[in-house]
């Protein structure tokens, strides 16, 4: 039995998509289709119910999943049992960020992958939490580093430490020694896009104190909040470890304030892959890197795909 054909029904069946699980696999859709039949006719029965445009495996596809999963586990087993699992090879993976990731600790965690792997190969998307989560969820990605975990059947979340929060200004503009929320709420405040966690943070925190905020701005990229910060615009909501790497070069400033803002969640979302280790190698890389235990796996709850 050729266990390309194999793996080409388990990413199917995972992605609940022919088009999906080809480009997971980097193969034309013609090619996933005609594996998946020549899979079918050394069984000798139909794995996939085509009758429709709706995504349906037949009795005999439901319980063979479970045997093509097993298979890919076993020949996993058997590369890492005999050696060449340890064979140099390029790895190539699909991951998504947030900005505030992007910007506090990815950049020197590929770095520290590059020298310990010096085949590794990175495709990155930096993007909004409800855009990677999306991602992640369809198979456009590996791994997703967002705010918010990833949901679908087969995929896995663990939570990874929260980011500390900060306001930020202008380090020639803003030298108060402390700032109260009152003091806050008068000036122009930039955060993160509408809805997104800080953003609610934010004005929760001011509706809790009793503040009605004089105008709050919501942008997307740190890079656009940092410039308007450096041209006197207001004071940002950023990471503090992304403030004390920008703060190195540019005139920015922590604003000590007297109530803390919320920390910002970061969960890294992945599916895994019963041939590969390698995903899950890497997550754990993940956690190493940035001096965490590696949580307790959960699988996401199921959710239905289109």
């Amino acid at each position: 039995m050729n266990l390309r054909f194999v793996e080409a029904f388990y990413w199917v069946v995972s992605l609940k998509s022919v088009s999906r699980a080809a480009e997971k696999l980097f193969i034309t859709q013609s090619a996933m289709s005609s594996r998946i039949s020549a899979l079918e006719d050394e069984l000798g029965v139909l794995l996939l119910d085509r009758r429709d445009k709706q995504f349906r495996l037949t009795v005999a596809g439901a319980r063979f999943f479970t045997y093509a999963q097993r298979l890919l586990e076993l020949q996993r087993e058997i590369k890492s049992e005999m050696g060449s699992a340890g064979a140099a090879q390029t790895v190539s993976l699909r991951i998504g960020a947030i900005e505030s990731v992007v910007h506090s600790w990815l950049t020197e965690w590929v770095q520290h992958m590059r020298r310990g792997s010096p085949e590794f190969e990175l495709q990155l998307t930096v993007e909004t939490t409800p855009i990677l989560v999306e991602q992640l969820r369809r198979g456009a990605l590996d791994i997703a580093f967002a705010a918010l975990p990833s949901s679908g059947e087969g995929v896995r979340t663990l939570a990874l430490p929260p980011m500390e929060m900060a306001f930020v200004g202008h380090d020639d503009l803003h030298r108060k020694r402390w700032y109260t929320l009152a003091d806050l709420s008068q000036i122009d405040l930039l955060t993160f896009q509408r809805g997104s966690q800080p953003h609610v943070a934010l004005l929760d925190l001011f509706r809790q104190g009793g503040h009605e905020l004089k105008r709050v701005h919501t942008i997307s990229s740190i890079s656009a909040m940092v410039q308007l910060v450096e041209g006197g615009f207001g004071v940002a909501t950023l990471p503090q470890a992304a403030v004390e790497r920008l703060s190195q070069r540019l005139p920015l400033r922590t604003l000590r304030s007297e109530v803390p803002l919320a920390p910002l969640p970061v969960h890294a979302s992945f599916r895994d892959d019963p041939a590969s280790g390698v995903v899950r190698s890497v997550v754990e890389a993940v956690f190493a890197f940035v001096g965490a235990p590696v949580p307790r796996q959960k699988r996401a709850s199921k959710k239905s795909m289109d």
